[in-house]
């Protein structure tokens, strides 16, 4: 019972961190508030809602047609474990840099949004929270879900990160004001460090499912 209990710890923090590092709604903050200059208060709850439905959905969705597309295609685990890994990898050494990889978002992206009526679902909620890093990250997650505890996890993680997604965008002005521009710096540094890591694990479990490795022991 202990195991299965520490098991479950230990896939849900993998999950969740994982999930959360990559959708990073902090990180987006700076282009919220850009985006939505012109909006009031209400209004910017309205679509950091829409934003988060989005991502949820979007998440959800590649999550539940991962082993379709993989079928489709004739991609094997491993090798998407691999090519995740990497994209996570990106990811992560532009968050040790403190800056937003552009895997999520591009300057043109953060433009257009700009000149658009309504930003919620594009590009807030795809590609800047639900993007690339994000998508492929469920697909390895549900891959690897041999049990159905597993699979449970992963959407509750997809659902705790969309409603803090909205939490931390609806809330954008006070959370800038409370951790600054330093304190985000910071904060993604942090996630960064952490994100590398997940990745090279990504990648070494893609190695040892093909053979190439021996199986990394866990300290």
């Amino acid at each position: 019972m202990n195991h299965w209990f520490s098991s479950v710890l230990q896939f849900s923090f993998v999950a969740f961190t994982s999930i959360f590092f990559l959708v990073d709604p902090f990180a987006a903050i700076p282009a919220f508030l850009v985006m939505t200059a012109d909006e009031n208060r209400c209004d910017r709850r309205r679509l950091a809602r829409r934003a988060a439905i989005t991502c949820f959905l979007v998440l959800s969705a590649f999550a539940l047609a991962g082993s379709l597309i993989f079928k489709m295609f004739g991609i094997t685990m491993p090798a998407f474990r691999i090519a995740g890994g990497l994209i996570l990898l990106l990811i992560g050494l532009d968050m040790l840099q403190a800056k937003r990889s552009q895997t999520q978002e591009v300057p043109a992206e953060t433009q257009e949004g700009v000149e658009k009526d309504d930003v919620g679902v594009i590009p807030l909620g795809i590609p800047m929270l639900a993007g690339p890093g994000a998508i492929s990250t469920v697909m390895v997650l549900m891959g690897q879900s041999l049990i159905w505890w597993h699979s449970a996890v992963v959407f509750g993680a997809i659902a705790v990160t969309a409603f803090c997604s909205f939490w931390v965008l609806a809330g954008a002005d006070r959370v800038r004001k409370v951790l600054g521009e330093t304190g985000i710096r910071i904060l993604m540094r942090m996630m960064g460090l952490l994100l590398t890591a997940i990745a090279i694990q990504f990648m070494l479990n893609g190695l040892n499912d093909l053979g190439l490795i021996p199986k990394p022991s866990a300290t």
